[in-house]
């Protein structure tokens, strides 16, 4: 075996031979206008939405000139301001209840000796299967003011006329909010947990710290950027959040700012109005960035050590049977509890009956699978939307990632933050740019499935970007040499050496862009015309004709096929894809 001296290798360095300028026409080659198109491809995403929805802002409807008419109509009516504040109450709300739902359970997940650790995770996943509506529609079941269950139980044992619970009121709507979406705070958090070495927490306990303290003084402030990271996003889930709100916030009496926006795009159109209201979500968003950014600067969160460290759990003696109660108590709130009753409704002449045979029946599914032309047009729409928005964002953001990663444009570093930056836009601010974009003349998108896989894609991008790049960043560049050595490109490599090697991978973040496209509805809710329909819209639909039989039998079909899919997904990777097992 030949070796090279450092000296040598340093001579050789210096003898390296300068760069030289190659002219700009020999520069186009087929591979470097591909960049150049995928770049293309990400302003027609991203850029020109969000431009035009800042512009129509600022335009009047009626004769196209600048005006700032339509922020003083959209916000000066004291009822449009009282919806942006109740919002921000809202969300605000719902970050605390998240993260009291989502970190404790990480916590016991990741570093505790509880019993029945993968069963809590397992059942948290189900709340990422589970669309926040159906959920939503679960509660109205359990906690309707009338006919909920846990009420009529109430009503029975007591004799009380007052129901116990209410679901439509300010508590039921972060309840359901928050349980629809703190598996987000769970994957972050846990991921957190998992990379903290156990030699701190040692030290804690050498000098009397019990597991607790140890917890509260070591263990959660190392991992409070990703706490800090998972408050913010649960915020802008919470606030562009809108199957949630239409259920549960108008007969609460409740305005908020996505109920709004729904009357602007009533007749007559007022998409500048529209356009004006949603700004402030935008700087919102960027002021939450920044007070990120402030609170994490002023303190320093690495753990300094010079071996990898052993992780090791924490004996919790007799309160690890407390703290699994509190889990079960979570999952069951978000996931156990409303699909079982949906699963009973479903199955249901009439889900206020009550349990008994001659109640049972299979006719809300023959309803929704044979009879009801709009509710199989949306199993199709929503299954063939998930399936082409995952497949071309994760083919669109391998190849960014590879030239983010490459280094093959000089403008790689934006193209990274525009492929990560929907994930900080409100999806219902993302539909309205979509909109006032592409559903107009001369485009003319509107009522089509282009319009709405376009708009998928962009939303769920930034996550194939993520798995995508953290793929190619463990490839070597030299294995992609070699295939240029033997006279390949940079395509025929990616082709043959970056996506064999990362099909696992890439097969992963498929299945995350999939579960939430295939039931999304807070970006398709403006964008579905009279021929396109989606699961999400119809249950929606459902529920304001009051038959949800027919919505939980619709949504239970909705979970079913997700379901299957992802158990195939899980056989092909021969592994859990998204949580780590014990």
């Amino acid at each position: 075996m030949t070796s090279v001296s450092d000296t040598d290798a340093m001579s050789w360095s210096k003898d390296e031979p300068a760069k030289v300028r190659v002219p700009w026409h020999q520069r186009l080659q087929p591979a470097n206008l591909l960049w150049l198109f995928l770049a293309g491809i990400l302003v027609v995403l991203i850029i020109a939405p969000m431009w035009t929805l800042v512009v129509s802002s600022f335009t009047d409807a009626r004769t196209g000139g600048w005006t700032l008419h339509n922020y003083v109509e959209a916000y000066g009516k004291e009822r449009h301001i009282t919806a942006l504040t109740n919002t921000l109450k809202m969300g605000a709300a719902v970050v605390v209840l998240k993260l009291l739902f989502g970190v404790p359970l990480a916590w016991a997940c990741t570093r505790t000796d509880m019993p029945g650790r993968n069963f809590v995770r397992y059942a948290v996943f189900g709340a990422f299967i589970m669309p926040p509506y159906l959920a939503g529609v679960g509660w109205i079941l359990l906690a309707g003011p009338n006919t909920g269950w846990i009420n009529k139980i109430w009503h029975a044992l007591t004799g009380s006329a007052e129901p116990l619970v209410n679901i439509f009121s300010f508590g039921g709507l972060v309840l359901v909010t928050a349980i629809g979406g703190f598996f987000l705070v769970f994957v972050l958090v846990s991921s957190a947990f998992e990379m903290i070495s156990s030699e701190m927490e040692d030290a804690a306990n050498i000098l009397g710290a019990g597991p607790f303290k140890t917890a509260m003084k070591v263990t959660f402030p190392l991992v409070m950027p990703a706490i800090v990271g998972a408050a913010l996003l649960s915020f802008l889930g919470a606030i562009a959040l809108y199957g949630v709100p239409a259920l549960i916030s108008i007969p609460a009496r409740y305005p908020v700012v996505v109920i709004q926006l729904t009357e602007f795009f009533s007749f007559p159109l007022r998409l500048e109005v529209a356009a004006a209201y949603s700004i402030p979500l935008l700087l919102i968003t960027a002021a939450l960035l920044g007070l990120q950014k402030l609170i994490l600067r002023r303190k320093g969160y690495v753990a300094v050590s010079g071996k990898g460290g052993e992780r090791r759990i924490v004996k919790l003696g007799k309160w690890r049977w407390v703290l699994f109660a509190y889990c079960m108590a979570v999952v069951s709130f978000a996931v156990i509890m409303p699909l079982f009753v949906l699963l009973l409704a479903a199955f249901s002449q009439s889900w206020t009956t009550g349990l008994s045979l001659d109640n049972f029946t299979l006719a809300n599914f023959r309803y929704v699978l044979f009879e009801h032309s709009s509710s199989q047009k949306a199993l199709i729409g929503s299954v063939g939307l998930g399936i082409a928005a995952a497949s071309v964002a994760i083919v669109l953001a391998l190849f960014i990632a590879y030239i983010v990663q490459r280094r093959l444009l000089p403008f790689s570093g934006v193209l990274a933050f525009l492929a990560v930056s929907p994930y900080v836009v409100p999806g219902i601010v993302l539909a309205i740019g979509f909109y006032a974009a592409y559903a107009l003349p001369p485009v003319a998108l509107y009522g089509t499935y282009m319009i709405l896989a376009l708009a998928f894609i962009t939303r769920f991008l930034p996550i194939a970007f993520t798995t995508s790049s953290a793929g190619v960043r463990s490839i070597h560049p030299e294995m992609e040499e070699a295939v240029r050595i033997l006279g390949g490109g940079r395509t025929t490599a990616i082709r043959h050496v970056v996506g064999p090697l990362l099909k696992r991978t890439l097969a992963g973040g498929w299945l995350l862009i999939f579960v939430p496209a295939a039931q999304e509805l807070s970006t398709a809710i403006f964008l579905v015309g009279p021929t396109t329909r989606v699961v999400s819209v119809v249950l929606l639909d459902l529920s304001e004709e009051g038959e949800l039989e027919k919505l939980a039998a619709l949504g239970s079909l909705l979970l079913i096929i997700i379901v299957a899919v992802v158990a195939l997904g899980m056989k092909y990777l021969g592994r859990d894809f998204m949580l780590r097992r014990s």
